[in-house]
């Protein structure tokens, strides 16, 4: 029997991927959407028509094209009359590719079809499968563009929804376990919490807040109530991918501004020594260490804490 190799597997699975896509797309065909043009033809054209002040090399880089494929597709399209070339306003040793009239008019019915070819293929799935499938494309596009330019996404906080609670605790449990080797009692834990927390969660007196960026959750907060006079702060989380830009302290300000604004006295929260990040972020809001005490969990000895902040 051949030993399992999980780098083989994956390559493998890309590659079934790979197969899959080009035939669904129809990127086989000797030309692309019934046109004259091949895919990468057809590519040149898009970032002409959608880009200003290009030359040769920029497109070259960006396309990953070899310099002489490239060569020979531009001559093609200047014998076509569909390409022109004009001395840069920003460097006169440089010469920028412009579409003409008539590379527009190539272009128009190349960019109409593959519109109406995604959306008919869309229309064959409900809502749900759509969202599915634009947030698995947008997960392929972010892993496999972490070397590309940066963007900073679009961020948006919206309250829980359903299926939000099953996600927080997957996400939560495998990132826990990936950066402090916490085991499956963590995961336990959590389903415990949330179990507790979202049953008798109202929203006159709980809250939370789920982040998303580009459509993906990439982090959440809670705040219930623990007696008349004290609410918690629960689950605070952001994924690595979206770290840096001050949500977790933006998290914590909205629960805070909650909890004031429901009248409560203290907020109270429970957290590790070894939550180094988020329990910065505490500091910097005002909460105080009250009470600490040595423990075994999730697989390792670590301290139990508990942080509190009047209001």
């Amino acid at each position: 029997m051949a030993v399992y190799d999980p780098l083989l597997a994956a390559v493998e699975a890309v590659r079934h991927f790979n197969r899959f896509y080009t035939n669904r797309i129809g990127l086989l065909a000797e030309g692309l959407l019934n046109s004259p043009f091949s895919i990468t033809e057809a590519r040149v054209l898009y970032e002409l028509a959608n880009r200003d002040g290009l030359t040769a090399t920029e497109i070259g880089r960006d396309l990953g094209l070899d310099a002489g494929y490239l060569s020979r597709i531009l001559k093609a399209f200047a014998r076509q009359r569909l390409v022109a070339r004009r001395t840069s306003d920003r460097d006169a040793r440089q010469r920028v590719l412009t579409l003409t009239a008539a590379g527009h008019e190539a272009f128009t019915p190349l960019n109409e079809g593959s519109r109406a070819q995604i959306g008919e293929m869309l229309r064959e799935f409900g809502e749900t499968d759509r969202e599915a499938l634009v947030a698995a494309m947008r997960t392929i596009e972010r892993v496999l563009g972490k070397d590309g330019p940066a963007s900073d996404g679009t961020l948006s906080l919206r309250p829980p929804r359903l299926g939000d609670i099953g996600w927080i605790i997957h996400r939560q449990a495998l990132l826990y376990q990936r950066e402090y080797g916490w085991n499956q009692e963590f995961e336990v834990l959590l389903a415990e919490i949330f179990a507790a927390m979202m049953k008798d969660f109202t929203p006159d007196r709980d809250a939370g807040w789920v982040v998303e960026l580009d459509g993906r959750i990439v982090g959440s907060v809670f705040v219930v109530r623990q007696s008349e006079t004290v609410a918690k702060l629960r689950l605070l989380y952001i994924e690595p991918e979206a770290r840096g830009r001050g949500l977790g302290r933006r998290l914590v300000m909205d629960c805070i501004a909650f909890a004031r604004a429901r009248g409560y006295r203290r907020l109270t929260l429970w957290t590790n020594d070894v939550l180094v990040p988020a329990r910065r972020i505490y500091a910097a809001a005002g909460f105080r260490l009250t009470s600490a005490e040595p423990v075994h969990a999730f697989g390792h000895d670590m301290v139990s804490e508990t942080w509190d902040l009047d209001l």
